[in-house]
Formats: C-alpha cells, sequence, structure tokens
C-alpha cells in the first residue's frame, strides 16, 4: 500500500495481530489524539511505543504535529492504546486507510473511542484555546468509509442518532466539572481540506449548525458506530474561523494554541477514562 493514494486496502487482521504481540496487552479505550495533542501520551504509565510504520499496511504520519505512533500502558486506572496522529482524506489516503485504526482498536477487543482534533471556530463566541464536546457532526466531507463492500460484521446501515454517546459525554461533563474546566457543547463540521474555509464558507457553516469545523475525526466516528464502538469526541479551538478575526491563519498558529490548550483537554481526557463504565456492561451495541 502506497502512503498516499491508491493501493490496497490494510490487512486489519495481520495489523491487529502484529500490533498486539508489541503490545502484549488488551486495551479496553483508544483514544485518538489530534494536532498538538500529542503531549497526552507521557501521562501514560509503562508506556510501549509503536510506531505505525511497524504495522503492516499502514502508513506512516505525515502532517506536522502528529506523531505518527501508538502507546499502550495504564492511564485513568484503564490500559488504553493512544494513537498518536492519524489519516487523512487529504493527504490522498483512500478511506480504508483513515478507518484502518479504528478497525484495529475493535479487533483488539477496545470499545469506547475517544477522539480529540485542532479545529475552527465557526460560532462567534467560541475563542482559541476552548475545548467543545462534540455532541454531533455534518458529514460535508460528502464520503464514507462504509461504502463498498462490509468489513466483518461491521453494521451495513448503522444508526447515527447516538454517534457521540449520550452516557459517555454526561460523564466528560462531570468531569469538567470536578476539574474546574469550562467545557463548551457543539456540532463539528468536516470538510475534506486542506485548504482552510473561505470566510462564505465559515458563513454557511454558521448556518447550517456547525460550531466549529476540521478535516478529521467524523470517517473514524463512522466506522467505530458501524463496529458498535461507543465514542466521544473534543475538539480544541485553535483558531476563529475565516472572517470571524482579523488574524491570518497558519498551521504553526494551531499546533502553538494546540500545546498550551492540550494540557486541559489531556487533564480532561484522563479524568473521563478513570470514569468510564465498565467495558463488560458496554450498551453501545449495534
Amino acid at each position: 500500500m502506497s502512503a498516499a493514494g491508491g493501493g490496497s486496502s490494510p490487512d486489519i487482521a495481520r495489523a491487529a495481530a502484529a500490533l498486539r504481540a508489541r503490545i502484549g496487552g488488551d486495551p479496553e479505550v483508544a483514544i485518538v489524539l489530534g494536532s498538538g495533542l500529542g503531549q497526552l501520551a507521557t501521562g501514560v504509565r509503562d508506556p510501549v511505543v509503536v510506531p505505525f510504520t511497524d504495522v503492516p499496511g499502514f502508513p506512516p504520519a505525515g502532517v506536522v504535529g502528529h506523531a505518527g505512533e501508538y502507546v499502550f500502558g495504564t492511564l485513568g486506572g484503564r490500559q488504553v492504546l493512544l494513537q498518536s496522529g492519524r489519516f487523512h482524506v487529504y493527504e490522498g489516503h483512500p478511506l480504508d486507510v483513515v478507518a484502518a485504526p479504528v478497525r484495529v482498536a475493535a479487533a483488539l477487543g477496545v470499545r469506547f473511542l475517544i477522539l480529540t482534533n485542532a479545529a475552527g471556530g465557526v460560532n462567534p463566541g467560541l475563542e482559541p484555546g476552548d475545548v467543545v464536546l462534540v455532541e454531533d457532526h455534518l458529514n460535508l466531507m460528502f464520503r464514507s468509509p462504509l461504502i463498498g463492500s462490509v468489513h466483518g460484521d461491521e453494521d451495513r446501515f448503522p444508526t447515527m442518532d447516538e454517534a457521540y454517546d449520550a452516557e459517555l459525554r454526561r460523564i466528560a461533563l462531570a468531569a469538567a466539572g470536578t476539574l474546574d474546566l469550562p467545557l463548551h457543547r457543539g456540532v463539528y463540521a468536516a470538510l475534506t481540506g486542506p485548504s482552510y474555509e473561505t470566510a462564505a464558507e465559515v458563513r454557511m457553516l454558521g448556518r447550517l449548525g456547525a460550531d466549529v469545523v476540521g478535516m478529521s475525526t467524523v470517517p473514524e466516528v463512522l466506522t467505530a458506530r458501524a463496529i458498535g464502538l461507543r465514542c466521544l469526541a473534543f475538539s480544541m479551538v485553535t483558531n476563529k474561523g475565516t472572517g470571524l478575526s482579523d488574524v491570518p491563519l497558519t498551521h504553526v498558529d494551531v499546533l502553538e494554541v494546540g500545546a498550551r490548550a492540550g494540557r486541559l483537554v489531556a487533564r480532561l481526557v484522563e479524568a473521563v477514562v478513570a470514569g468510564l463504565p465498565d467495558a463488560s456492561q458496554s450498551t453501545g451495541a449495534k
């Protein structure tokens, strides 16, 4: 499989077997770290690090701010598999590659998927550094990793009425309250990128009901729900959308704000993991 564009789909069973052999454990929770959020990995106890390139069929991460590695260990008293970096459609990866880490996590026995991302603020009330609990999404990529042959026992027509698990969102809000961390709630709009949105597009997104906009997360959630994983997602606002600020946006700015606000997200995610229900009692079945 090539690192960008085209190529064959990863062999999920083979990739999962290779990763399991390296980590030597059974993760309960998978956590995907977006741009600038890699510092969460420093809180993992007894870490085992596996580069993406050591997993059969996985390309390296190709975006600055994404380490391109798995970190397995203990966080919040639970065994977790951190995915430091992700694959994006805008890199030219097929959707099977973008979704492969979710499918591999499920093959390892993961039942909870926590996703983080760097996002632009569409809601004028959001400021750089704010954290948003995603309650719903708009798939404006107009594509899905579920198109084509059904993978394993994935649901052909997964419901999206609770794409972002209500119980997990309540746990997140309670954790934020305990930590005295402001946590906004909103709708995430996913666009393909890699260009940032125009002012007209930001206005359109606001009228459609979006609060934040980014270039990831939704393909992973679609895949996770087809498998039956319970999902939770946080967007870290790294900038105001085009037209809402006089400051020109660069990816460097995104990473700098991410590094500052990432500490808050790390504390919040660890508290959420500690408060998750027992995986054997998961109610997120398809």
